[in-house]
């Protein structure tokens, strides 16, 4: 089974999950901007992975918009992001980011994700420094809006190699 992993990363938390995956398949990473639709009719399954923000999936329309393109070949979609590994979020996110019908085309699986201040670009820091501002302001948070709080005041990390397992394992039992 030929596969591609195409990833668009602005941290590089997808990206080290694409790579992983990647390496798990004998494939290679790619990042969407260096990706022809054209090319990818070399492939069997097409995988792609980004950054969850505000329960959308980072750059998601490059698969939308080609999803009719890539006919019978398998299409796999990853996304990581701060909330824990609940059916509720991870339904939330599938209902915000597709259609019905592109679910019955579409093979989900979330990541946990990582946040660091740091590691974002100029206009994303000065967004969530309002966030933060706003949330401190706030009496009642709920408890994504604490976990994004905390992970605004200090850097966390949840990304590891084993939330791949279940990805790859899919992948393999096509094969």
């Amino acid at each position: 089974m030929k596969a591609i992993v195409i990833f668009s990363s602005k941290t590089g938390n997808t990206e080290r999950y694409a790579k992983w995956i990647a390496g798990e398949l004998g494939t290679k990473a790619v990042s969407v901007k260096d990706v022809k639709v054209k090319e990818l009719v070399n492939y069997e399954t097409v995988i792609y992975g980004a950054g969850i923000y505000a329960e959308r999936i980072n750059g998601i329309k490059f698969i939308k918009k080609n999803l009719n393109k890539f006919g019978g070949k398998r299409v796999v979609v990853f996304a990581n992001g701060l909330s824990p590994d609940e059916k509720d979020a991870v339904d939330k996110v599938k209902e915000k980011n597709f259609t019905p019908d592109e679910m019955k085309r579409i093979y989900f699986f979330y990541m946990r994700g990582a946040f660091d201040m740091e590691k974002l670009p100029f206009k994303e820091k000065m967004m969530m420094t309002m966030v933060r501002k706003m949330m401190k302001e706030g009496q009642d948070l709920k408890e994504d809006e604490r976990m994004l709080l905390d992970a605004i005041n200090e850097p966390v990390d949840h990304v590891k190699r084993e939330h791949i397992k279940a990805l790859v394992q899919n992948i393999k039992d096509v094969d």
